[in-house]
């Protein structure tokens, strides 16, 4: 075994960036005006970083004379689209705290994040696929007290804000702009933990514009570069990596479509000659298994991010070969790092890129610790990861305790991953602390679901499982207990009960009525054989590895 100890520090040929997303984006219009920033595929909209910048500043001007100022939360609850981006920006120009809201989301979620975090202005598409966000809106507002207004993307409320900035002096920008400092929380995002409801992970301009930086450093970006972003604006894969990574080299943004669509991707790289690609695993499979895959020119591809979960060795070489992406690379990270603490670099073998999430980030350490002592285990050894730098978190929105918790007193942010670092500081996830369930990309945390189980008037006690599943790796599993006399409860039952209140990807598949939950000796539920028993009542043997 090795004697070095499993910590690593991330040398950079680059400074941090000392400045605001404003500033940065100031600078980015100011050397390439006439450069394209951001291409909208479904309408056919372009901007130059000109036009983009214009756009973005009558924006936050207009939010300013609606009074929103520095600190004040607004939400963002909407698809992929330039108005989710003008927003990022706009806010950001001003210093309010941008709040993204899963699209996903139901009431019962919307209402939560709304009071958590006082938004007090929500922005938000009128609808999107089966999700009538206005009514859902309409629905919760007369419970929140802090949100004083609700701006429907492309309404006339909408209009009147950017014809309104448009009139302002542009002065008031320009002194908002003044009085921000990089260390002032800009995001908030949530991300459920084991325990209860999600918690607001709130993040700085400099934790997010310096890590979208850093990311596309190691991607090799210039401003020659176009990135098609599928991935989610509202995490931080499509905000950050995407985004800002893109701005902060002058790039171009490339927003295939509002949601994840294979075709759809396929045709933006083609069409836009798009020389980056992100995406979690299963999205790259969408693509590869497309019917007219092989009638898409993408030539132009030369590099991209994957993660969100391990790289099949398969996927990879036909990512490679037949998508010509031979600078790929594979990031690690999670939302209070915002995100990224690890990624793979232009030139690491193929066996490096599917078997580890790669090497320390610029200006940032890590280190693999024992879970019960906090020692630093020795290389070749599992230990809990652990980062610190620049890019953790300001803290949890409102929520000391749970901060103090995730960050010790040395400033290290405890992951909750099990990882294990080879001698050449490369990087292997191998399991999770956390009690976490990952279903095609989306991590789900069970306690959430469990305390909205609680709430249906038959259910006395539910436990929330991952069971194995082939085509989104996990699925879930709620094993419940009953009232006596209570009707027998069937998944379809339960599916009605939670429709409109849980988003889809957390309503569980499957449901297994018990009197008792296996326990230890001094009483704690027993998920891991909960898993066992439901592996074999489900008869999904054949899927363990």
């Amino acid at each position: 075994m090795s004697t070095e100890l499993s910590y690593a520090r991330g040398a950079a040929s680059t400074d941090l960036l000392d400045e605001t997303i404003g500033a940065n984006l100031d600078r980015a219009v100011a050397a390439y005006p006439d450069h394209e920033a951001l291409v909208e595929m479904a309408t056919g909209r372009r901007w130059t970083y000109r036009e983009f910048g214009s756009e973005v500043d009558a924006f936050a001007l207009g939010l300013s004379a609606a009074g929103i100022g520095k600190g004040d939360r607004v939400g963002i609850w909407a698809p992929n689209c330039a108005e989710w981006s003008i927003t990022q920006y706009a806010t950001a120009k001003i210093g309010a705290i941008l709040v993204n809201i899963n699209p996903a989301y139901r009431t019962h979620e919307l209402e939560y994040v709304l009071k958590q975090a006082e938004i007090t202005m929500l922005i938000a598409a009128p609808k999107f696929k089966t999700s009538d966000y206005a009514a859902m809106i309409t629905d919760v507002r007369p419970r929140v007290d802090s949100l004083k207004d609700v701006v429907l993307i492309g309404s006339q409320e909408w209009d009147g804000l950017v014809a309104a900035g448009r009139d302002a002096d542009p002065q008031t920008l320009t002194a908002a702009l003044a009085s921000l400092h990089p260390d002032d929380p800009i995001n908030i995002q949530y991300t459920s933990g084991t325990t209860g409801f999600p918690k607001g992970a709130t993040l700085s301009h400099r934790n997010i514009l310096n890590n979208g930086f850093n990311v596309g450093e190691l991607c090799d970006y210039t401003p020659d570069d176009r990135v098609c972003i599928p991935v989610p604006f509202y995490h931080c894969f499509g905000m950050v990596m995407g985004n800002l990574g893109v701005t902060t080299h002058a790039a171009t943004m490339v927003i295939p479509a509002a949601a994840f669509d294979p075709t759809a991707t396929l045709k933006a790289v083609a069409e836009e000659k798009c020389t980056s690609l992100y995406g979690v695993p299963t999205m790259f499979i969408a693509e590869l298994a497309d019917p007219n895959f092989d009638s898409y020119d993408l030539s132009s591809l030369r590099t991209g991010i994957m993660a969100g979960s391990p790289c099949p060795v398969e996927v990879m070489k036909q990512v490679v070969s037949r998508m010509g992406m031979t600078d790929v690379t594979i990031c690690y990270g999670m939302t209070e790092t915002s995100p990224v603490s690890t990624q793979t670099r232009v030139g690491d073998t193929l066996d490096q890129r599917v078997t580890t999430v790669g090497r320390v980030h610029p200006h940032l350490e890590i280190q693999l610790v024992d879970p019960a002592t906090g020692e630093v285990v020795p290389r070749g050894t599992a230990g809990e990861l652990c980062t610190r730098g620049y890019s953790v978190m300001v803290g949890y929105w409102n929520n000391p305790e749970k901060t103090a918790k995730a960050i010790d007193s040395d400033g290290w942010m405890h992951t909750e991953d099990l990882a294990v670092m080879d001698d050449e500081g490369y990087v292997a996830i191998t399991g999770r602390i956390k009690d976490m369930v990952i279903r095609g990309g989306e991590n789900i945390y069970p306690r959430e679901i469990e305390e909205f189980l609680y709430t249906h008037p038959d259910i006395v006690d539910a436990q929330v499982i991952g069971v194995p599943d082939e085509k989104f790796g996990e699925e879930l599993m709620a094993w419940i207990q009953l009232r006596p006399g209570a009707e027998p409860l069937t998944v379809d039952v339960l599916r009605e009960f939670a429709t409109g209140k849980l988003a889809r990807y957390k309503i569980p598949r499957y449901i297994h009525l018990t009197e008792e939950f296996p326990m230890t000796v001094t009483g704690k539920i027993r998920k891991v054989e909960m898993r066992d028993q439901s592996v074999k009542l489900l008869g999904l043997d054949t899927n363990e590895a």
